[in-house]
């Protein structure tokens, strides 16, 4: 069974810029751009990966990935963020699931190679 990734960004093009990157390398991949459609999503079908955007307009970053880690307590969490607030680790205290920190911009090599180290555990 292939990985299933959801990305919740709220840029569409970067979300899809994103999936495109990891279609390309055999994930099975979902784009959410705001915490209802991430928390239908969730809901509704199986995850194994979630990136998200720390900071989305609008949304609930931790209400997400608290719901996330519910309805898959396995689930591995990557958080973006274009802030350099949580590079020291501190993000690892705060969500259990946490798996992996990216500052954006991202390398798309550098996000390929981070989900499919998620996706091993």
């Amino acid at each position: 069974m292939n990985t299933q990734v959801l990305i919740v960004e709220s840029d569409e093009n970067l979300g899809n810029t994103w999936r495109g990157f990891l279609e390309r390398h055999g994930f099975d991949v979902a784009l959410a751009q705001t915490q209802k459609q991430a928390l239908d999503s969730l809901r509704f079908d199986i995850c194994n990966v979630l990136i998200i955007d720390l900071m989305m307009p609008d949304s609930s970053s931790l209400a997400i990935t608290d719901f996330a880690s519910y309805k898959n307590p396995d689930i591995s969490i990557i958080v973006v963020s274009a802030s350099s607030f949580f590079s020291d680790g501190s993000i690892f205290e705060i969500l259990p699931n946490a798996r992996g920190f990216m500052n954006q911009p991202i390398e798309p090599d550098d996000l390929v190679a981070v989900v499919d180290h998620c996706s091993g555990y």
